[in-house]
């Protein structure tokens, strides 16, 4: 799978598939794909990468607690 790198726009090839989709994981491994020459493999922070589309990343894959509902205020009742 390749992604952008947001600052550079240079593309990268995603190595660990697996940590992309885990949202408990903040970084993957992956090459740019620029130059001739096959880069070395790089620690990215999921963070700093879009689609090639820039479309940013979905929450699922980045934020762990995605699916919490945050709690509702609770009204206070007013006392006569």
């Amino acid at each position: 799978m390749f992604l952008k790198q947001k600052q550079t726009g240079d593309l990268i090839e995603i190595l660990t598939i697996v940590d992309l989709y885990n949202p408990c994981k903040t970084e993957v491994t992956g090459q740019f794909h620029c130059g001739e020459e096959m880069q070395e493999p790089e620690i990215f922070l999921k963070s700093e990468l879009v689609f090639p589309s820039s479309e940013p990343l979905p929450i699922c894959w980045i934020d762990s607690h995605y699916n919490e509902i945050p709690p509702r205020p609770v009204a206070l009742m007013a006392t006569p």
